[in-house]
């Protein structure tokens, strides 16, 4: 771990203690208020959206690595898919009646979603250099796309399945579904971001400016959301959940990225150290702004974020090493 990651990591963690400062003193107003929920529905509505549309409008389609983007893809999605099929069992059994709709959700991007742009970028100009920066560069332009689509509409079909009453049919509640899904502010945004690539007009200028000044507030908002969010909520009862997600996305998700590039597609070198660090950041922002959304293990989410925030500075050496032996 060299010292300007390290020092990016302390800048992280310090501006979630200034969001749980903000919470803890009530500046912004009182539980009462819920100006955290206001701070979330800004980001989530106006300065995300402007986000995503501006990286697909303007991601170079025609030259993406596809091999390496399965290699990273595939494993990352089959997590979520296998952390949301788990927690839907979950639900299933007793003792477990009464969770939110939405969590096995919330839990599956929880523990697939990394933080490629603030802990992600630096690294890997750090350790990987400029090439490996490019590669980095590439799996981010399409991270949050790939991801973000699946577990909305993983969502938005459990919510239309709890909100159907009994004589709808499935014709009805997929319909639903579909409606939820595209007219969503993070799915519409990134469908017109592509549709608007794929004319090939770019981004007059000023737009471009204006869709990255709006975008440039997601990242030191949701990590001050994620401070408030600790203060107001405070950490769960049981830390036990926390834990286990931040387990799966530090530790088994990079190790099946590992397996599937090295088995499956014989990627090596430079290539294969990018998609096993990239798996194995801790969980993105995105998280919580998801879980507030949906209004769901919103303090668990915010704790993830914390614990994978601070293991990651152990974590990070470990697949360093790991790397090596394969080198």
């Amino acid at each position: 771990m060299t010292l300007p990651i390290l020092y990016k990591l302390l800048a992280l963690v310090a501006i979630v203690v200034l969001g749980w400062v903000v919470g803890r003193l009530r500046w912004l107003g009182d539980e009462s208020a819920d100006p955290a929920r206001v701070l979330s529905n800004a980001a989530f509505y106006l300065f995300a959206p402007a986000l995503f549309f501006r990286a697909t409008a303007r991601v170079d389609l025609a030259h993406l690595p596809w091999g390496m983007l399965s290699a990273f893809f595939l494993p990352v999605v089959g997590v979520m898919l296998g952390v949301y099929g788990w927690q839907k069992w979950r639900a299933g059994q007793p003792g477990h009646a009464g969770a939110p709709v939405a969590a096995p959700a919330v839990r599956a991007i929880t523990a697939s979603f990394g933080n490629s742009v603030q802990i992600g970028i630096p690294l890997a100009a750090g350790i990987l250099g400029e090439a490996g920066l490019g590669l980095h560069l590439t799996l981010v332009s399409v991270h949050a796309l790939v991801l973000l689509l699946v577990v909305t509409t993983l969502v938005e079909m459990d919510l239309a399945r709890a909100h159907a009453d009994g004589a709808a049919g499935l014709g009805q509640v997929l319909l639903g579904t579909a409606r939820n899904a595209l007219i969503h502010p993070v799915v519409l945004p990134v469908l017109v971001g592509l549709a608007w690539n794929l004319t090939g007009l770019g981004l007059a200028e000023p737009v471009a400016e204006v869709l990255q000044v709006l975008g440039s507030a997601v990242v030191p908002l949701c990590l001050t959301l994620i401070g408030m969010s600790l203060a107001y909520l405070g950490l769960p009862k049981s830390l036990a959940g926390a834990l286990t997600i931040s387990g799966i996305k530090l530790l088994l998700q990079p190790a099946l990225v590992l397996a599937v590039a090295w088995g499956v597609f014989c990627l090596r070198g430079l290539t294969l150290s990018v998609l096993v660090l990239m798996a194995s950041l801790p969980a993105g922002s995105n998280a919580l702004m998801f879980a507030q959304r949906y209004r769901a293990l919103e303090g668990e989410t915010a704790a993830v974020n914390v614990l994978s925030t601070l293991a990651f500075v152990a974590v990070a050496p470990f697949w360093l090493w790991v790397l090596s032996l394969l080198h």
